[in-house]
Order: structure tokens, then sequence, then C-alpha cells
């Protein structure tokens, strides 16, 4: 986060350092916050725990689940088991994503030689993106997302060191077609020429065996990508009297 929550929320995933063991849980660090949590030993694994040290270590890094949050008394608890592991691993991709955007964005600062503004520069950001995932990747998206970066000079560096750095992000989507021509004579030819239309609107063809294709459009957005594949329905619709042809999901 470029400016933190003083708290995190409850049912928010949170990084956590094992501090203390105890005999009926344990206390630990909230990476994130720089707060103290506790996780109660029946939070930290499902089923019946006869030793807690079997299953948690102090040291442990792991992913967990805010289940309580006090906020008069800055109270927090915790939940190890309450995590799923496409949390847990969603979760410690977006840690690691938002760390290498910190450094990029401190990177950014160095080379514009702005390090002591750094706390103003942050708060002025802060008013129009959350996190550094943001602010990177939006830039990396659209060039214009940095237009309210007020000092041209960082601005200019983290253009550089974004186009550098972070390679754009490219959606997929894949079809399956079958085309059949109604014409054995003219058949060959009049699938050629639907080819070559279909190619030309940057859908890529291979060809899976008659009558079976595979149509994979690739851009910058999913809306996009599947505009492609909308292009090639238009096409084949066309020449619906010539052909016999159907479109799905791969």
């Amino acid at each position: 986060m470029i400016i933190q929550k003083e708290l995190p929320s409850t049912g928010e995933l949170v990084l956590v350092k094992i501090t203390k063991i105890m005999q009926h849980g344990a206390y630990c660090t909230l990476v994130e916050y720089n707060i103290d949590a506790y996780l109660p030993i029946s939070e930290v694994s499902t089923g019946w725990i006869k030793n807690i040290h079997e299953f948690i270590k102090e040291g442990q890094s792991a992913v967990a689940k805010v289940i309580a949050v006090d906020k008069p008394k800055k109270s927090i608890d915790v939940s190890l088991k309450k995590a799923t592991l496409k949390e847990r691993t969603v979760k410690m991709n977006d840690y690691n994503t938002e760390k290498r955007s910190e450094k990029l964005f401190e990177q950014a600062l160095t080379d514009s030689k702005l390090e002591t503004q750094k706390e103003k520069i942050i708060n002025e950001i802060s008013e129009h993106t959350r996190t550094y995932t943001e602010l990177i990747f939006g830039i990396s998206e659209n060039k214009n997302y940095a237009d309210f970066i007020k000092n041209e000079k960082l601005k200019e560096a983290l253009l550089d060191i974004v186009s550098k750095n972070i390679k754009p992000k490219r959606y997929i989507v894949s079809y399956i077609m079958e085309l059949r021509s109604a014409s054995a004579k003219s058949g060959i030819d009049m699938i050629k020429k639907i080819l070559a239309e279909i190619s030309s609107t940057g859908t890529e063809i291979l060809y899976l065996g008659a009558p079976k294709y595979k149509l994979t459009s690739e851009d910058s957005s999913y809306p996009k990508a599947e505009s492609k594949i909308k292009e090639t329905q238009k096409i084949l619709e066309k020449y619906s009297k010539q052909i016999e042809f159907s479109i799905k999901g791969a």
C-alpha cells in the first residue's frame, strides 16, 4: 500500500510472522501493518491439535485471514485454517508484486533525485492510486495514467523504468471453429478465402484436421481480444449461404 491503513479489516488476508508460541495459541506480527495479532490454537489447522509445535514454528511466515478486529483496543485475531490454498497463493503473488512495484517507484525517486521529497510525493500520489502495483501497472498499460504526477522528472523516470521492467499484460482467448463448404467443387477456394479474411482481423488460425481449426486472439484487454473473434463470427455469417460453421470455446 502507498499509505497503509492503521488496522486490517475483518476477512482481509494478511502476511504474518509467528513470534511467540503459547499453549493455547501464538502471537504473530502482521508484516504489512507492523502490529501484533493473536492466532488461537483452534485457528491453526482443521481437526484436533494436541501439540501446537507440530503445526507452526517461531519465525515462520504464512498467510492468514483476519477473523476479529477490536479497534479501540487494537486487538486482532487471525486464522491460518480459514485461508484457502488459492487465497494464500493469490495473496503471496500480490504481496511480492507490490514489493517489486515499490522498489521500482523508489528507483524512480532516486533517478530523479527526489528521495528527500518522498513523503510529500507519496501523499500526492495516494489521492489517485492505492498501491504501488496499481501505479506501476497502470502506467504499463497506459502511459497517460501517469498524468496526475505533478513532478515531470519523476514522471519521466517512472515511464522509463516501467518501459524497461514491466511487460504489458496480454489477454488470450481461444475457440474451436468447424468449417465446411456446401460445394465440393469450389469448397477449397472458398475456405481459403474465408481463412484469409479471418487472419486479417489479427486472429491466429491453427489447422487441427478437417473440419476443425483453433482460433486464438491476443490483445491488451479481454474485450479487445474477444472483439477479434466477434469479427470472425461476422465474416463467417457473411458466407453462411456457401458454408456451414460453428464456433465454441476451446
